[in-house]
């Protein structure tokens, strides 16, 4: 771990100079505070909060606000940022905006006031203007889904490029209808992974059939696969956009029995492998991106007006598993 003497021997200056660069004290000549940023940029130095804890009185905090704690990939993204603060002398506060967005705001901002170092965001409403007004004083990293109205550090994956994914594995298979089930039209991953889905179906040549887009909200998925596998000609492949409405889908095939219908899930979750067939997936990797959060919080935490790549965007993978099987052989008669 990088030290604030590492930083001064850097720098070419006495750590309590580097001390004083870092509380942002007046009396250090902007050369030398140029020259001591610039050190703790590329030793990519991070402050050790436990003595800050110790000498202001309060404990070193990262606020995380998501949408589920209890959905597997935002679970998993928490983990991730709760052991790179440990290791930082930090704690985390963890909170649920739920799935109603008019609810956003007045849940961050109540995290917000209780003085975070830094704030880690999920967000769920489609502005956030009003965490302008606060990313002066307290460093806001948005993850997962595009913030509106606010320039800050933003970490994704590539939603769009695992919906091209999922289609163009499908078509290879040999399937020509095939369905998008999504969570929820109004959520960002979604419009995005569909926009993927649609993009690959219209280069591969397939039909438009807007009966093979459907959305479920909470506990809906079976009725709207049922809904699909009742048209006059259903599909043969579904691409699920969310590994939360894959876990509902999963029990209405078993009851339909239908291991004959292929199953690409954006986002893996618990069991998928296990399952019989087990689940092919969009491989997210939410340890990833709950760690590069969580350490471009702390370094705005040590230099704010650091000069970062302010948009990440992680690729995604395909993860090939038993439910990738071709489109039954018509019958003959």
């Amino acid at each position: 771990m990088v030290t604030m003497r590492d930083v001064a021997a850097h720098a070419g200056v006495s750590a309590k100079t580097v001390s004083r660069v870092f509380r942002n004290e007046q009396h250090v000549s902007e050369s030398v505070r140029e020259r001591v940023n610039i050190s703790m940029r590329e030793l990519h130095f991070v402050p050790n909060m436990l003595a800050r804890t110790f000498r202001e009185g309060r404990a070193a905090m990262i606020g995380v606000a998501i949408p589920n704690l209890s959905d597997s990939f935002f679970a998993s993204v928490v983990e991730a940022v709760d052991e790179v603060a440990k290791t930082h002398g930090h704690t985390i506060a963890v909170t649920n905006l739920g799935s109603d967005p008019e609810h956003e705001r007045s849940v961050v901002e109540g995290l917000l006031r209780t003085q975070i170092d830094a704030l880690i965001i999920a967000p769920t409403s489609d502005d956030q203007r009003y965490l302008e007004a606060w990313s002066s004083r307290t460093p806001i990293v948005v993850i997962d889904r595009e913030p509106t109205g606010l320039v800050t550090d933003v970490f994704l994956e590539n939603d769009r490029r695992g919906g091209e994914l999922a289609v163009h594995h499908l078509f290879e298979l040999g399937h020509r209808r095939i369905a998008f089930l999504g969570a929820d039209d109004a959520v960002a991953t979604t419009t995005q992974r569909l926009l993927g889905f649609c993009t690959a179906r219209d280069d591969l040549g397939l039909p438009t059939d807007e009966r093979l887009v459907a959305f479920a909200g909470p506990g809906e998925a079976g009725g709207a696969l049922s809904g699909l596998l009742e048209l006059s000609d259903p599909p043969t492949a579904l691409f699920s956009s969310n590994a939360r409405t894959s876990v509902e889908l999963i029990p209405a095939l078993q009851r339909l029995d239908r291991d004959d219908l292929a199953l690409v899930s954006f986002g893996d979750f618990p069991m998928a492998d296990l399952l019989r067939p087990s689940i092919s997936v969009i491989d997210q990797n939410p340890g990833r991106l709950g760690r590069a959060a969580t350490e471009r919080a702390l370094l705005r935490v040590a230099d704010p007006d650091g000069d970062y790549e302010l948009r990440t965007v992680y690729d995604v993978g395909l993860i090939v598993r038993g439910s990738s099987v071709a489109p039954p052989t018509p019958t003959t008669t």
